[in-house]
């Protein structure tokens, strides 16, 4: 057997993630006979069902699952890092990781470390491929990890993590599963500089995710989520925004102060350090602009900062009517979509089809999306938004317009959307009751031998699409032309009232 066979066996038998729970169980418990109890252990993974149904905290007990406090006692402290990629949050970390004594995490190098171990995983693989290109790896993955890491530390007096939490959700899953963190630091740069110091590392690390393109996507990532996670710590009181154009120095010194007054009040009070306003981290400029001293002459159909070079093609399809229509399961979208394509000359673009088509396609990125669905994990959006563009530049000769069922899913999707290709002229919200779009999945359920909803499974769709679809209602109530549409009468009766919305545009 050669090295690649190997490798291939022990991935597809997922022998490593097996081993890495064994050795948690091992550090967390102790035993005396440690033979013994990898016995025990082993047993359990056969009662299990194999190793494939093995997490990394199988073997640790119910009570050691629980981590140590970070911030119940008063000789354990912990805050986190953030900032924009490239605005020395690393060095600054390590800094006040040295100056009190404090644990540093990196979040980005426990993830990279991890791939470099792991690297015939196909998991792992797949993160690989995720961060390489920009995107946010998984979040549950990430914060399993910092999970591990810090049970690895049970006696740490503080602990700096840099680079976390990168969005709201983020924030949430490490307050829910962890802690709610004693201090947050927010480094405030400018666009160019970020821009300079990334592409300074970039000649001289090497770092795969430091490539031209993920520079761009990580960028444009940080833009969408800083502001919203900065107000999510301000309303806490956990955050300190400090400007981080100036001298490393003089930043750390600002810092420290801070980090006195927060964590060490019987200090002197912070000198120098002040909540900056959020929007200086977002100035009026775009976050990068598109010198061409910097374009990417790869075969991608943007360049690395976000320009479209597909000219006249582009221009076309911002002159289109774009329609989104929203609504939840049951709601009738689709039926009505179908009706509405033909009545006006649209082109009906579902996302879920989309996905299915391509995958079906056996092309490098069908293998990457369905990679990314068996693991359970969401497609990310910058794939979805490639799809849809491709989809309707493919349609532009004969059509009259777009509509696009069930997207965006979340504002996130909305915003990107609008500035690659341009905002909708019209937002469509299937009004329905829960009551309603039950009986009518409960029928369809009937009617169809291939549909299976039940009261548990619709249950739990309705609270999905509630859950995204109230901050999506939201954020185009506010910004373009939005028709909300009783959706509990006829389909005849419905169709009317959407006609009438869809009149409006012309």
């Amino acid at each position: 057997m050669n090295t690649n066979e190997a490798k291939e066996y022990l991935a597809r038998r997922e022998i490593p993630q097996l081993f890495e729970s064994l050795l948690n169980g091992l550090m967390c418990s102790k035993p005396e006979d440690p033979v013994e109890y990898l016995e025990s252990c082993l047993q359990k993974v056969k009662e299990l069902g194999g190793c494939d149904k093995v997490k990394w905290d199988t073997f640790v007990s119910q009570e050691k699952k629980t981590l140590p406090p970070l911030n119940g006692g008063q000789s354990r402290r912990s805050f986190l890092r953030n900032g924009g990629p490239g605005s020395g949050k690393g060095t600054q970390s390590l800094k006040i990781a040295e100056r009190y004594g404090f644990q540093y995490i990196s979040v980005g190098e426990l993830l990279r470390k991890k791939i470099h171990s792991t690297s015939s995983n196909r998991k792992w693989s797949l993160i690989a491929k995720i961060i390489t290109t920009g995107e946010l790896a998984p979040q549950e993955t990430t914060i399993t990890e910092i999970k591990q890491k810090l049970m690895q530390m049970p006696d740490e007096v503080g602990i700096v993590i840099d680079g976390f939490p990168r969005d709201v959700a983020q924030a949430l899953s490490f307050e829910d599963q962890i802690c709610t963190p004693d201090f947050v630091v927010f480094l405030a740069c400018a666009n160019q500089r970020l821009k300079e110091r990334l592409l300074k590392r970039a000649e001289q690390q090497g770092r795969p995710d430091d490539n031209l393109k993920a520079t761009q996507r990580r960028l444009m990532n940080f833009k969408q989520n800083a502001a919203p996670l900065v107000k999510y710590f301000q309303e806490k009181g956990l955050i300190m925004t400090f400007d981080a154009d100036r001298d490393e120095d003089e930043v750390f010194y600002d810092i420290s102060m801070a980090v006195d007054s927060k964590l060490f009040p019987n200090k002197e009070a912070a000198a120098g350090s002040s909540d900056l306003d959020p929007s200086m981290m977002l100035d009026t400029g775009e976050i990068i602009d598109t010198g061409s001293d910097y374009e990417d002459q790869g075969d991608d159909q943007l360049n690395v900062f976000g320009e479209d070079t597909m000219g006249g093609l582009m221009e076309d399809l911002k002159k289109c009517k774009i329609i989104f229509m929203i609504g939840g399961p049951g709601s009738g979208k689709g039926t009505q979509c179908g009706k509405l394509a033909e009545k006006y000359g649209f082109t009906h673009l579902s996302t879920d089809e989309l996905l299915q088509n391509e995958l079906s396609s056996e092309s490098g990125r069908s293998k990457l999306i369905r990679d990314i669905m068996e693991r359970g994990e969401l497609v990310p959006s910058g794939i979805i938004l490639e799809l849809l563009k491709e989809a309707m530049v493919a349609s532009l000769s004969n059509t009259k317009g777009f509509l696009i069922d069930g997207y965006p899913r979340e504002v996130k999707q909305g915003e990107e959307f609008g500035r690659r290709i341009g905002d909708p002229h019209l937002v469509i919200c299937m009004d329905c009751s829960a009551d309603t779009m039950t009986n009518r999945l409960l029928q369809r359920s009937r009617n169809s031998p291939q549909a299976d909803d039940n009261t548990t499974t619709i249950a739990k769709r309705l609270e999905t699409y509630y859950r995204a679809s109230i901050p999506v209602v939201a954020y185009y109530e506010t910004k373009t032309q939005l028709h909300k549409i009783n959706a509990e009468g006829t389909p005849e009766e419905v169709f009317l009232q959407l006609c009438i919305a869809i009149d409006s545009i012309f």
